[in-house]
């Protein structure tokens, strides 16, 4: 029979079980499998002085005294043989002693010195997050003002490319050149504000950078009541190819296609054939589709005429012949478009014009003096004005 209490010293654990088995086969768990303690951890991670800011302070006053304690001296050869012979409980003569007292006292003096030339605070060579984090945000920031700086310049270039409102120049027709004309236009304003005592100026959309075509324009045509059928064709022309270019080309071409529609003659263009509008796309390099948006045009102005006795009728009556005045003080304000260019728009779509969006169509009301779009600072509103009031009088 088995004794009891043989049996309660070979019972075992497995798997929760209790098994029989001799004593002698039971191994204790190795070291690995135990977990760490969490002091043993923490000491591991991180030195005991960058745990809080109280530990940190106290370690970077009293580490430099007492880094030998913290952290042991390596061993010397007098220590070596010191524990080798206490090992082996050999005797050591009284000289060899002394000898390896010695060697230890000039160890631990050496040590001293070195710890003692060492800076407060400098115990250990450890590079914190706060080193790295001074270097990567550095790089980030540089090139994100970088960046910045790229984006401010581009946009300097750009306002100085702008000729006029809501139109880019090239900026190979700009670079470098104030218009001689410009200069010489701008005499008599400047003696016209000197006789008046104001400081006057164009409207802001015109720079110094401005063509010289472009501010004579301005200056001679933009605003200016026209009643004359050949030259609101002309402009309603010029209105509608304008688009996606801006004024300062167009006009450089306004030759090219008087030419072309034979001083925009509406009774000419209006009987003009297929093989003919060929021939002026050839010929002058216009675009087809839009030579026979201009021939359809002029057909429907024949039909408003029939209805209304001249198109200059037709387009004032929707203003009841009195040019309109918001008074903008600031370019900014001038809108590409208004409910009256809408209202115009649609009515002319619907009779069959081509080329006359609202945008457009606002842009033809500025050109012909429909609307005075000047700047009230600006001395050509006044002269608008007048012209606009002297044509109504008529």
């Amino acid at each position: 029979m088995c004794n009891s209490n043989v049996k309660s010293a070979g019972v075992a654990q497995i798997d929760g079980r209790p098994v029989l088995q001799p004593a002698g086969n039971r191994v204790a768990a190795p070291d690995a499998a135990r977990p760490l303690k969490k002091s043993l951890q923490k000491s591991l991670s991180m030195p005991a002085c960058l745990d809080n800011a109280t530990a940190a302070a106290t370690c970077a006053v009293a580490a430099p005294e007492n880094a030998h304690a913290a952290y042991p001296l390596p061993p010397t050869p007098a220590s070596v043989g010191a524990r080798a012979t206490k090992a082996t409980g050999a005797r050591v003569p009284a000289g060899a002693k002394a000898a390896a007292a010695a060697a230890a006292a000039a160890a631990v003096a050496a040590e001293k010195s070195r710890t003692k030339a060492r800076k407060p605070g400098a115990v250990l060579p450890v590079v914190t997050f706060a080193a790295l984090d001074a270097f990567e945000p550095a790089a980030a920031g540089s090139i994100a003002a970088a960046q910045r700086e790229h984006v401010a310049m581009a946009q300097a270039q750009r306002k100085q490319r702008i000729a006029h409102y809501g139109r880019t120049a090239s900026f190979s027709r700009v670079e470098g050149r104030v218009g001689a004309t410009a200069t010489a236009a701008a005499e008599p304003l400047a003696a016209t504000a000197a006789a008046t005592g104001h400081d006057e100026k164009r409207c802001s959309f015109i720079t110094p950078y401005s063509d010289p075509l472009y501010v004579a324009y301005h200056d001679e045509e933009w605003g200016v009541p026209v009643h004359d059928d050949e030259l609101l064709f002309e402009m309603l022309t010029l209105s509608g190819v304008q688009v996606g270019a801006d004024w300062t080309s167009i006009l450089k071409r306004r030759h090219v296609y008087r030419e072309a529609f034979s001083g925009f003659n509406v009774d000419a263009v209006a009987k003009y054939t297929e093989k003919q509008m060929a021939a002026l796309s050839s010929d002058f390099g216009l675009d087809l589709g839009t030579i026979r948006g201009v021939v359809n045009n002029a057909c429907r102005i024949l039909e408003v005429r029939r209805d209304f006795g001249s198109l200059d009728k037709y387009v004032w009556a929707f203003v009841n012949n009195k040019a309109l005045s918001p008074c903008y003080k600031y370019s900014r304000k001038i809108p590409v478009k208004t409910s009256k260019s809408e209202s115009i728009s649609k009515d002319m779509v619907r009779r069959g014009f081509r080329f006359v969006g609202p945008t457009v169509i606002h842009s033809f009301m500025q050109a012909v003096g429909l609307t005075n779009d000047h700047l009230v600072s600006c001395p050509r509103h006044r002269v608008c004005s007048a012209a606009a009031a002297a044509a109504r009088v008529n």
